[in-house]
């Protein structure tokens, strides 16, 4: 990894929240990604638990300050 920091997403969640904040549907990010619309689901719970948030707003919010994400 990038010096020593420990990355906070997956390298998958990480994926996935950057097709979010393209506004790419949960049917698009998984034909994009090959995995199923479940699976692009299941990636996006963990991220909105691992941040202790309520919904994919609040956990993109969140990742753009920990500076986990880009706009």
């Amino acid at each position: 990894m990038e010096g020593n920091k420990q990355q906070f997403l997956t390298k998958r969640e990480r994926e996935i929240f950057e097709l979010l904040i393209q506004n790419k549907t949960t049917k698009m990010i998984a034909n994009e990604l090959f995995i199923s619309e479940k699976t692009v689901r299941n990636h996006i719970s963990n991220v909105i638990q691992k941040l202790s948030v309520t919904s994919r707003t609040q956990a993109i919010v969140e990742l753009i300050k920990m500076n986990e994400i880009k706009l």
